[in-house]
């Protein structure tokens, strides 16, 4: 019987002229994995064959037919898609890809495999009481919003059940099955016929969820189905359970942030204390830092010549602060929380207003922490802070203010002792005070430099530019945490050990974390805390200045490109000198003619008017850019020394303040 007759739909997918050409031609044709459609209509198939056509030949060699042999290779063509998709699955995991992404991958691999079914995979709570929407892409919404959250139990859909018994389901018609009573309206809502599940277990036996095949016509799972559906659940939970262990390992970052943000907090704060040149510029200045950290009002309140005297005030309103600082404290210690305090020396916490006369109601107190500031065993003052609505004391913030109104007061007993330091810091300013400028092909150099403290001429803040035995330059910025004597020899630890090693090391990276060595190995009693530093080599080129950078810790460097845009030049690093190796990355680019590179220290951004408003990152951004068309180094200073003077209006800046600007000199034609 002629091909066409015996397998009509075989006419229009080339078999036919296949055999012609064989016959024709009596040359052997071989094909692998041939897609081709089996059957008509409903009954139609997809299938894969290895083909072979050979000419069949009479005594006298001429062809007299054509024998063609098929060889169904549609299972292993599956099975190695099958082994493809989850191979990739698996790397997805282990790239630590979002568990949506995975998950919803598995399910449309599914459904690719087997375009009669549709997967889905719901995600068990943490208590394991309930099954919640995970991934389903081919069910429709109101579906997947109708099972979120169902229970697990016996007799729960064939989701809930597998759950429940920790073994496959299999429903094969929905419309009859009692463990769909429940859900047999929704199911058919949804034109679903038939649902096998299959719980996805943990190692150890947990459940983190199931995995549902859902079919549009009742049917039974072969062999093949279950084993593939026990595959997928496998696959998922190594999904799941990744996906519970960074959940975990998010949390402990988590945790850990938190302890850092205290540990910054209280190291930011012991640098703006230790800035203060005197006790009541100290002890206003912890007012402020408690406000709103640690609670919305604060008060800090002095013991002189026997009488109370407030001497800050923090609130979030100039009304308030008005109330705060009209109310003087009684002296009678039976009626008023800080009278007891000073005279105990002890912290009294209270979920209530103070006792006594104030204005605690107008100002809406609900509780109250009272510390005491302490020098060698006196008490000299006390530290309030008061919660409103919304705000509560709890343990941690109850110890943040302990631990603050310590290192306040020992930065008030240093403010007195202040005098001292001062005359030690002048006699080591011999060969620590900053360097002249060199001359560098090619680029423009300018600084500014504001020590903070009256006739102080060193302080925390530092920057230096040498040359390198290469021919390329070095350049750094930084700040330490602190000032005086110690900050200042730490400054010079940084500088002089950058010069020593520069020589010796060619990648910047190498350079900084040598400088993290050196301030670690000091021994305990010269640590003046964390360093912040932009370190980076420039070496003159045709089209500029190349330039490699490191930031560790410290301030985001600006760029004035030629069109006079400014922008960030970011790059990741930790703080140096606190004990643990940072993650230093060097930043490559190229500073070409007119453009200009800003380095600084927080000492600008943080500085601030008699109120609270910091001079901060965007007015610095917007002085940058308007300086004059293609400036020089010394412009841009200019520029930014003039605008920070008009900012503080006359006021001293309260911490180190230091600037370094690179430029780019314009070649001839860039002039014409």
């Amino acid at each position: 019987m002629p091909l066409v007759r015996l397998m009509p739909e075989l006419a229009a997918q080339g078999f036919n002229e296949l055999l012609d050409q064989v016959y024709r031609s009596g040359e052997r044709h071989v094909g692998r994995d041939a897609r081709v459609v089996i059957g008509v209509g409903k009954d139609a198939r997809e299938a894969y064959f290895d083909f072979t056509y050979e000419a069949r030949r009479d005594a006298g060699g001429n062809v007299i037919g054509v024998r063609m042999i098929g060889v169904e290779t549609t299972q292993v063509k599956h099975a190695r898609r099958l082994a493809a998709e989850q191979r990739a699955l698996l790397e997805q995991i282990a790239r630590q890809a979002p568990l949506p992404d995975v998950l919803d991958g598995m399910c449309r691999t599914i459904e690719e495999l087997s375009p009669e079914v549709i997967a889905s995979v719901l995600l068990a709570d943490e208590g394991g009481r309930h099954l919640g929407h995970g991934v389903a892409p081919s069910l429709p919404d109101f579906y997947n919003r109708a099972i979120d959250g169902i229970a697990i139990g016996e007799g729960v859909g064939s989701c809930g059940t597998a759950a429940h018994r920790r073994r496959n389901v299999i429903v094969t018609d929905i419309a009859t099955d009692p463990l769909w009573a429940d859900f047999r309206d929704l199911a058919v809502q949804a034109r679903l016929a038939a649902c096998w599940s299959t719980p996805i277990l943990a190692r150890d036996g947990r459940l983190l969820g199931t995995f549902a095949i859902y079919h549009r016509t009742p049917r039974a799972p072969q062999g093949t189905d279950l084993a593939l559906a026990r595959v997928f659940a496998d696959t998922a939970a190594l999904a799941i359970e990744r996906h519970h262990v960074e959940q975990a390992r998010q949390a402990a970052d988590a945790r850990e942030k938190a302890a850092r943000d205290d540990l910054a907090f209280l190291l930011a704060a012991s640098t703006a204390l230790a800035g203060r040149l005197d006790e009541e510029q100290t002890l206003q200045r912890l007012a402020a830092l408690s406000s709103p950290v640690l609670a919305p009002l604060a008060t800090v309140d002095l013991v002189e010549a026997g009488r109370v005297r407030r001497v800050a005030t923090v609130a979030p309103t100039e009304k308030a602060r008005s109330l705060l600082g009209s109310h003087t404290p009684a002296h009678d210690a039976e009626h008023d929380v800080v009278a007891r305090v000073l005279a105990s020396g002890l912290t009294e916490v209270a979920r209530r207003t103070p006792t006594g006369p104030g204005p605690w109601r107008a100002l809406g107190v609900t509780g109250y922490v009272c510390v005491p500031l302490a020098d060698r065993g006196r008490t000299f003052g006390a530290l309030t802070l008061l919660s409103t609505d919304g705000h509560s004391f709890d343990g941690h913030r109850v110890a943040l203010a302990a631990e603050l109104a310590r290192r306040a007061a020992s930065a008030a007993r240093n403010a007195r002792q202040y005098a001292q330091r001062a005359t030690l810091v002048r006699d080591l300013q011999i060969g620590l005070l900053l360097p002249d400028l060199p001359d560098i092909p090619g680029a423009q150099l300018a600084a500014f430099y504001h020590p903070a403290g009256e006739g102080l001429e060193i302080g925390g803040d530092f920057y230096d530019v040498f040359a390198r035995a290469d021919d390329s330059w070095a350049f750094n910025l930084g700040d330490v945490c602190g000032r005086g004597a110690m900050a200042a020899t730490t400054t010079a630890l940084v500088r002089h050990t950058a010069r020593a090693v520069a020589a010796l090391l060619n990648d910047p990276v190498d350079i900084v974390k040598a400088i993290d060595k050196a301030l670690n190995d000091r021994h305990a009693q010269q640590n003046n805390g964390f360093v912040t530093l932009v370190y980076g080599h420039l070496t003159p080129a045709p089209d500029g200045l190349a330039v490699q950078l490191v930031r560790a810790g410290h301030t985001l460097p600006l760029l004035l490109d030629a069109d006079h845009a400014v922008d960030t030049v970011d790059a990741s690093g930790g703080l140096l000198g606190i004990g643990r190796t940072p993650r230093l990355t060097a930043r490559r680019f190229t500073l070409r003619p007119t453009e200009s590179l800003l380095l600084y220290t927080d000492g600008i951004t943080e500085c601030r008017t008699a109120g609270t408003e910091h001079y901060g990152d965007i007015r610095l951004a917007k002085t940058l850019a308007s300086a004059p068309r293609r400036p020089t180094a010394a412009d841009i200073v200019r520029t930014l020394a003039d605008d920070i003077r008009a900012f503080m209006k006359g006021r001293e800046v309260e911490d180190d303040q230091a600037a370094l600007v690179i430029t780019a000199e314009a070649s001839v034609q860039g002039h014409d």
